[in-house]
């Protein structure tokens, strides 16, 4: 499941730069045996480094066991997958496997590899290693996060080598994003990591004091230094796989460093300073603050458009049965009326919330796909502007009125009040609870905003259902709609508003979940298509939970940095850090 919940700011930590010099291996000429991968964009030119930021120190290095998004980050550009997702087309490419074909009605995958590829540390790469990296991913006695991303139908998928260069998978049934499952995995060195998974010890490998050489992966820059609190290095990987149009071995950047500061406040002044050259995502404030000195301070800022985050209002609908919270599940009458939930989402204002939150730089929402999914998002779902008038006869059409003194009562003259739950450390989360609290006090609704540490938020809401609202937000790691399930199916661990269900379910939610099943085999992308926008349709018209808005991406650079092209998937400035280069490298020549 790639989900994360997004939260507030870190504990304000500044580490300072170190120096560091150029030592990165030259480029290893191409062999006439080698399939190199020949990318399109920009012909830069080799040298230089760029700095980067991580708001936390890396957790681990080893693509096994990561969770923590800074790991993931540096993760990310020391390994490779078979089949890449493209972050900015968010389509599938080759990548380590050079071409694939499905045959069996889509139950059975061959992928052909490509030829004469090496690790970062030179040993040759080949079957062997994609076969033992599925085992150990596949592995229950591991614990990987990986592990449920390479199921189907609740059944592990089977490979096996059919040659030195070529690999086969078995899938259990038909599955519709079967390609997109080749990029969760990072291909492992076996030379390197077979006898610590012999031993029962490869979760204990390839942690942040490791020695460098003895890491080594496929991606476009390999480990040269981490000191904790301050920044780790990476340096280019010389046996890389890639090449521009012109033959030019990729990566272009020497290194790469990330410094490690830890506030997104810090991280703007470290960039103002010149000791950050790009910043993956900007606040809004931020980026205000940012826009007053552009000019003078020779950097570019980017608005990309709504990411795939959403955020939303959720109510409580958990079954409470063995609970014990009495004065919860009597509010909970007006939460699970459909006419109550439709009332608030067209009382809530999205254009004033788009406004005063985000400065103008995101994208009003009435269900959970955002403009940014370029493949999945449903343009025909309704986007009625905000209405009082239609908020206030769902209302009525529900059994409430309004008393003289305007208080809004239920059909037992039981008035209207709940809570929010919010996180004070996320700003922008806590405003659009206030923003919404002024919106229903409109209807005659008394809302109050309770705010609590994140974990104890977290622990209300899938632990002891001691909450009656929440302002929450989820973005997914992947534009197609398979890692949705779990969110919008009964029983999946992020379906966030009935984690505990009451039975039988409604029409409406039986209905997605025999749409999400069922569009995990269909095969036509149009099919598929099609249920998927049943799927938003019925979001948006019985608002399970109430989807208010989608941040933009925001991110930075310094005009010194060429073939910048933020993505809205991924690491929005550095998903194509082997084709990043130094433009100043240009001009001295």
């Amino acid at each position: 499941m790639k989900y994360r919940l997004k939260f507030g700011l870190y504990i304000l930590i500044l580490g300072s730069l170190l120096p560091f010099a150029s030592s990165a291996s030259a480029p290893q000429a191409s062999r006439s045996d080698e399939d190199v991968l020949v990318t399109s964009g920009d012909i830069g030119r080799r040298g230089g480094h760029l700095l980067a930021s991580l708001h936390s120190d890396p957790k681990t290095l080893n693509p096994v066991t990561a969770l923590d998004v800074p790991s993931k980050q540096v993760i990310g550009l020391l390994g490779a997958d078979l089949i890449h997702i493209d972050a900015y087309t968010q389509h599938t490419e080759a990548a380590l496997a050079k071409s694939w074909k499905a045959s069996g009605a889509g139950t059975h995958y061959t992928l052909d590899l490509r030829h004469g590829v090496r690790f970062s540390d030179g040993h040759p790469f080949d079957a062997d290693d994609v076969v033992f990296s599925f085992k150990v991913y596949q592995d229950e006695k591991v614990h990987s996060p990986q592990r449920d991303l390479l199921e189907v139908a609740g059944k592990p998928i089977q490979v096996r080598k059919s040659g030195p260069y070529q690999v086969d998978f078995e899938l259990p049934q038909p599955y519709a994003a079967a390609e997109r499952l080749f990029d969760s995995v990072r291909i492992l060195p076996r030379h390197l990591l077979e006898r610590a998974y012999e031993e029962g010890k490869i979760s204990e490998v390839w942690g942040t004091a490791s020695d460098p050489s003895q890491i080594a992966g496929l991606g476009p820059f390999r480990l040269k230094q981490y000191v904790p609190g301050q920044q780790i290095v990476l340096e280019r990987n010389p046996f890389y796989w890639k090449a521009d149009k012109a033959g030019n071995r990729l990566p272009y950047l020497d290194e790469i460093a990330f410094l490690i500061v830890p506030t997104a406040d810090a991280e703007v002044i470290r960039f103002q300073a010149g000791d950050v050259d790009v910043i993956s995502r900007v606040s809004a404030d931020n980026y205000a603050t940012l826009e007053q000195g552009q000019r003078a301070r020779d950097y570019q800022l980017y608005d990309a458009g709504p990411g795939l985050e959403y955020n939303f209002l959720v109510f409580n609908l958990n079954d409470l049965s063995s609970k014990h919270l009495p004065d919860i599940g009597r509010k909970q009458e007006w939460f699970r009326r459909v006419e109550f939930r439709q009332a608030v989402s067209a009382a809530i204002d999205r254009e004033s919330i788009v406004r005063l939150v985000y400065q103008g730089r995101a994208t009003p929402l009435w269900d959970q796909v955002t403009p940014g999914n370029k493949l999945w998002m449903n343009a025909a779902t309704p986007q009625p502007p905000r209405s009082l008038a239609k908020a206030a006869d769902l209302l009525r059409s529900a059994g409430f009125t309004r008393r003289e003194d305007g208080v809004l009562v239920d059909a037992h003259g039981q008035p209207v009040e709940f809570s929010i739950l919010t996180n004070p450390s996320n700003a922008q989360r806590t405003k659009i609870a206030t923003i919404i609290q002024d919106d229903l006090a409109q209807l005659g609704m008394q809302v109050r905003i309770v705010p609590l540490e994140f974990q104890a938020v977290m622990a209300r809401i899938f632990d002891s259902y001691d909450y009656e609202a929440s302002v929450l937000g989820l973005v997914s790691g992947d534009a197609d709609p398979n890692p949705e399930i779990n969110v919008w199916t009964s029983g999946g661990a992020t379906h966030v508003w009935a984690l505990s269900e009451t039975l039988p379910l409604p029409g409406w939610q039986t209905e997605i979940n025999r749409l999400m099943r069922e569009q995990t085999t269909i095969l036509d992308y149009r099919k598929r298509k099609e249920a998927y926008d049943r799927v938003q349709e019925l979001v948006a018209q019985f608002d399970p939970v109430v989807c208010v808005v989608s941040p933009h991406v925001l991110v930075a650079a310094k005009n010194t940095v060429g073939g910048f092209k933020p993505a809205v998937m991924g690491d929005y400035a550095l998903w194509n850090a082997d084709r990043l280069f130094r433009i100043d490298i240009l001009r001295k020549r």
